[in-house]
């Protein structure tokens, strides 16, 4: 899944895709996000962004919480088991940031959809748009 970065993308979203392509990874070959991650600092030529180690790190800590607010804010009977690998782990970015870190919502959720524009479905920018939308007015509905 690890395609060239787009040299228009930000700092940040460039380690949101380095994010993506660990995620990816480890989803692919059923691996603990951690040993992928360990992994690939072990072969990097370059280090891995700060912010990279943090956003794969936090989703890894927090998988499970993640993948059950997926689900609550899923439309239909979309679940995270069903959704596109390159969506689910894309969701699972946003919504770590959305529910554990300082990033503004509409950040996460617009770094998501800018991905998702450009790795995925023609219809994967409006159907993250519409979870990641539900998950930050629920959040803070409580």
């Amino acid at each position: 899944m690890i395609v060239d970065v787009d040299p228009k993308f930000s700092t940040q979203t460039k380690a949101r895709k380095a994010a993506l392509d660990l995620l990816f990874q480890a989803d692919m070959r059923g691996l603990s996000i951690i040993k992928v991650l360990d992994e690939q600092r072990a072969l990097a030529e370059t280090p891995i962004r700060p912010f990279t180690i943090e956003l794969v790190q936090g989703v890894a800590q927090h998988l499970q919480q993640i993948d059950r607010r997926i689900n609550d804010c899923a439309a239909g009977n979309w679940t995270v088991a069903r959704m596109p690998r390159v969506d689910r782990n894309l969701a699972r970015i946003a919504m770590y940031e959305i529910d554990h870190s300082e990033t503004p919502d509409a950040v996460a959720i617009a770094q998501a959809i800018e991905l998702a524009t450009w790795l995925s479905t023609n219809e994967s920018p409006a159907f993250l748009n519409g979870l990641l939308g539900q998950a930050a007015r629920s959040k803070t509905a409580n």
